[in-house]
Formats: structure tokens, C-alpha cells, sequence
């Protein structure tokens, strides 16, 4: 089953899809090897781990869709990718979402923010007019109706620069224009996130970030309230900080640091089933 038509089917279960945000393929391999059914490529973890900087417009969308094509390479789970403003007009928006398509993602995001964009639980946010966000989505849209094999999740950042109700009014026209899935980004309260699902008819996403301006929910609670989507897009990035600046303290004191084993190591990798590959074909070869 092709990962577009994976998402379409989870989308269409009952509960709740739980999805961890992955920044390399060794993440998006982790988050598939623990039973996670979707993952999402995070613009502001890959800007982290891939240019060192924040997440402010400073990655490029050549590198963005190389590096997801790697991630998607990767694992055999959708996996759902930042598509940033689309990184121009509407015709740019369109090749954005053909290249994705092309690097093997499952679904886009594109978002209202003005150029260059930024992380949505951050300071200076800015969104362009209704026009231009309509513009953006409809672009998306008729990419995926014009051949594009690829979902479509539209994002408002409305709610934090203007208030809920343009931001439920951006959420109401980007789903008229056919957006598969809406995400307004920063509801401040559980009552706007209610409003929000029960106003909309597509699969709504909840982004559940740690000292954000959206409450941090369960998920039993994210379900409840309607949504159809959790994401952690931080959760293994930090973790992963953490864990390289514990071992970095330890390898200053001249303490060996306490980690996994390397034959596990090598097994989480994959080197295993590599080894079987190359024993396949050097018998084969011998026979010759």
C-alpha cells in the first residue's frame, strides 16, 4: 500500500493517531521500530539538527525535500512533511508540493505565516492576508487534484497574531478548498480547541509542545475533545540534547558515559539484516 493511501486508511479509524516528530531517518526509524503508525518530519528539529539554527526561514526547500526524501527512504510508515509558506507564490506553492510528493511523503503542510517563517510558539509571527492564505491552499490543492500523490494539512497561525475567531475562519475556508487535515497552530484553552473540531468536518491536529501557549493534554483527552492527530514535534529532538549533553558532562570528568550496548546499536541500525543481504549474494556470486 502506498504511503498516501496508509494515511487515508488511519485516518479513517476511530482512535486517535499519536505521531512523534522525527528530524533524520535514524529518528523516523526509531519512532517506526517502537509501533508508532505516522510520523512527521519537523521543520523547526530538522533547521536544529541539520544547520545548527533556529527555526526562522533559514533552511531552504532544496534542503528540506532532500532531507525528507532521505527520512521517507528510511522507514515504510506515512510520513508527513513541513512545507514551510511553500516557499513563494502560488506556483512555487505547487512545485513544493509536487517535490514532495516526488520525495516519497505522505502529506504537506502549508502554513500562513509571512516569509520568512518561524517556529508557532515563538516571538515575532507574522501571517499574511486571507487572500494570499486562501491562495497558498488552493495551490496546494489543485496540485494534489492535478496529479501530486499527496495529502494536504493547511495551518493557521492566526490565533496568536490576530485572535480564535480569524483563526477558526481561516481553519473553515482552508477545509472548504479541500484540505485533507487542519491544524490551527496555538489555541490557548481546551474551549478553543473544542470549537475548533466541532466546527470543522476534516481530521483536526493537536501539537502538543511543553511550555507552549496550548494546553498539554492526554491523548484519551485530544480524542475526546475531537481531534484526530497528536503530534510531539520536540519530544526527540530535546531528548536527544539531553542525552548528547549528559554524556558530554561525563566525557569532561573522564567518566565513560552509559549507553546502549554497540552490538544493539548495530542492530537498531540495521547492520544484521545488511549482513544477511551481503551472505545472500556472495554465495550467489560463488556458485557462479
Amino acid at each position: 500500500m502506498k504511503s498516501t493511501d496508509q494515511l487515508r486508511h488511519l485516518l479513517q479509524q476511530p482512535a486517535i493517531l499519536v505521531m512523534p516528530c522525527c528530524y533524520d531517518g535514524l529518528s523516523a526509524l526509531l519512532i517506526e521500530q517502537a509501533g508508532f503508525p505516522i510520523t512527521f518530519m519537523s521543520g523547526f528539529a530538522v533547521s536544529a539538527s541539520l544547520l545548527g539554527k533556529p527555526d526562522t526561514g533559514l533552511i531552504s526547500y532544496g534542503e528540506m525535500v532532500e532531507h525528507g526524501r532521505a527520512i521517507c527512504a528510511a522507514v515504510s510508515l506515512p510520513v508527513l512533511g513541513d512545507g514551510d509558506t511553500g516557499y513563494g507564490n502560488g506556483v512555487n506553492v505547487k512545485r513544493t508540493v509536487q517535490g514532495y510528493a516526488q520525495a516519497g511523503f505522505a502529506c504537506i503542510m502549508i502554513e500562513d505565516q509571512v516569509s520568512p517563517k518561524r517556529c508557532g510558539h515563538t516571538k515575532g509571527k507574522q501571517v499574511v492576508d486571507r487572500h494570499e492564505a486562501s491562495m497558498r491552499i488552493q495551490a496546494a490543492v489543485d496540485a494534489r487534484d492535478e496529479g501530486a500523490d499527496i495529502l494536504i494539512m493547511a495551518r493557521t497561525d492566526a490565533r496568536t497574531t490576530h485572535d480564535f475567531d480569524e483563526a477558526l475562519w481561516r481553519c473553515k475556508e482552508f477545509a472548504r478548498i479541500g484540505a485533507d487535515i487542519i491544524f490551527m497552530e496555538a489555541p490557548e484553552s481546551i474551549t478553543e480547541m473544542t470549537e475548533l473540531c466541532l466546527a470543522i468536518q476534516q481530521p483536526c491536529m493537536a501539537n502538543m509542545i511543553q511550555n507552549g501557549k496550548t494546553p498539554l493534554l492526554s491523548q484519551q483527552q485530544l480524542h475526546e475533545i475531537g481531534f484526530k492527530i497528536v503530534a510531539y514535534p520536540l519530544t526527540l529532538l530535546s531528548s536527544a540534547i539531553q542525552a548528547m549533553n549528559t554524556s558530554l558532562t561525563s566525557l569532561k570528568q573522564d567518566i565513560y558515559p552509559r549507553h546502549q550496548s554497540f552490538s544493539t546499536l548495530q542492530e537498531t541500525i540495521g547492520f544484521p539484516e545488511y549482513y544477511r543481504e551481503e551472505a545472500r549474494y556472495r554465495y550467489a556470486l560463488s556458485d557462479l
